[in-house]
C-alpha cells in the first residue's frame, strides 16, 4: 500500500493536524487534532462528540482532575474516521473533557498509529504513514 504524507505546522508547540470523522448523518466533519503519542488511545471532546450528534449532551458533571488537561470518562465508537489519509471504520474512541484553552477536538493515540509504519520528520513537517 502507497504511503500517506501528512504536513504540520512545525511553528506550533504540538503536532496539529486536520483529519475528518463522518457524523450520524453521513456528514464529513473536519477536525484539528493533536498527535499524542503518550496517550494509548484516542480521545475526543465532549463538546466535538455532542456538536457532530454523537451524544446527545455533553455530561457537565464532568470536572478534570487537578494536574490534568482532559478527563475521559466514557467510550463511542465512531463509525468513519479518516487520519493522515487513511479511513478506519468503527473507531473506539474516549469521550473526553478538554480544557477550554487547548482549542482542539481531539488527541490522536497509539491505537490509531500502532496499525501503520509511522515516520514524523520534524525537518520536513511532515508525518508519513503506510498500512502495515
Amino acid at each position: 500500500m502507497p504511503s500517506t504524507i501528512t504536513t504540520f505546522n512545525t511553528k506550533k508547540h504540538h503536532i496539529h493536524i486536520e483529519f475528518y470523522v463522518f457524523d450520524r448523518s453521513g456528514i464529513k466533519r473536519a477536525l484539528d487534532g493533536v498527535i499524542d503519542t503518550g496517550a494509548p488511545r484516542t480521545e475526543f471532546s465532549d463538546e466535538f462528540l455532542e456538536y457532530a450528534n454523537f451524544i446527545e449532551s455533553s455530561n457537565k458533571e464532568i470536572r478534570i482532575k487537578p494536574g490534568l488537561q482532559t478527563q475521559k470518562y466514557g467510550k463511542i465508537v465512531l463509525p468513519s474516521i479518516e487520519i493522515c489519509g487513511h479511513e478506519i471504520k468503527n473507531f473506539q474512541v474516549f469521550a473526553s473533557r478538554f480544557e477550554k484553552e487547548w482549542g482542539i477536538d481531539a488527541l490522536i493515540g497509539l491505537d490509531f498509529f500502532r496499525q501503520f509504519d509511522v515516520t514524523i520528520s520534524y525537518n520536513r513537517g511532515c508525518i508519513i504513514t503506510e498500512k502495515v
